[in-house]
């Protein structure tokens, strides 16, 4: 009976941060964002060798990178997000580009699928945020198809944006028992993720963040950036400078221009998975 009550408390720990999560990224607008990530679904996308045809699913989409990707290469795509204005911002993208997909609310811990349903399911900088990862990756083996492929691109902990959540987690303290999401940009966890069901094939790659200056780079993603919004509205004006001064650090710490713009390459894991037959 005690083992039930702790995992009973646990589970619904879990869904009270997930319930936070929701109005995080709901904040701002990650679009403004997402839509400069837009090389890495098309990489992505390669890496995975999609065909024609086949059904994707995108989980956690945003604003459609991923889900845009799939859809230029003639595939039959499902997008999904537990946040409904960042789906209405892929679908407008679609829109405009003329391209057929299907947009459904969905949470990564409970995919509305059948099982093996989808040829290919991919996820850019989004399902890594699950709360519960054990879930979220079993979902995603549960309704790929045996031989088909899942596909991530997760930040790594020791690149730019896991060093920029490391300085969020000192001036605003993480949910107890909650998994740093970077660990998705690990192979160790990755394996213990996904290997019981199928091969992975991880690459580390970089995506360089280019803006007029670091001050650009913050007055953006403080207006835009969910996590970093909510950060600074937090605080007291004290304590948002003193967050502002470690990001400046951050930023000049990984800043490769040389002139008064800013180039930050941040390391990712172009991850693929092989589900075995």
């Amino acid at each position: 009976m005690q083992n039930i009550s702790a995992a009973n408390e646990l589970a619904s720990g879990l869904e009270a941060v997930k319930a936070r999560q929701q109005a995080t990224w709901a904040s701002g607008d990650y679009a403004v964002i997402g839509t400069s990530l837009q090389i890495v679904g098309e990489s992505l996308l390669e890496a995975m060798d999609i065909r024609s045809g086949q059904k994707v699913l995108d989980v956690a989409a945003g604003n459609g990178n991923a889900t845009l990707a799939a859809a230029r290469r003639w595939c039959e795509v499902t997008s999904t997000d537990y946040v409904p204005a960042l789906l209405e911002r892929g679908r407008a993208r679609a829109q405009a580009d003329g391209l057929n997909v299907k947009f459904q609310p969905a949470d990564a811990e409970a995919l509305p699928f059948a099982n093996n349903e989808f040829d290919a399911v991919v996820s850019t900088f989004g399902v890594m945020f699950t709360p519960n990862q054990d879930l979220a990756a079993a979902e995603m083996l549960r309704v790929c198809k045996p031989g088909g492929k899942i596909g991530m691109a997760n930040w790594t902990p020791g690149g730019f944006v896991g060093q920029l959540f490391k300085i969020i987690g000192k001036h605003i303290p993480p949910a107890a028992g909650v998994k740093p999401a970077s660990l998705w940009g690990t192979e160790a966890r990755l394996a213990e993720l996904f290997s019981s069901g199928g091969t992975i094939a991880v690459t580390p790659e970089v995506f360089n963040f280019r803006y007029r200056s670091p001050s650009h780079w913050i007055d953006v993603f403080r207006s835009w950036y969910g996590p970093v919004h909510k950060a600074f509205a937090a605080l007291a004006e004290p304590q948002q400078q003193e967050l502002e001064s470690d990001l400046r650090e951050l930023i000049a710490r990984f800043n490769r221009a040389e002139d008064d713009t800013m180039v930050v390459p941040s390391e990712y894991l172009e991850v693929v998975v092989t589900v075995l037959k």
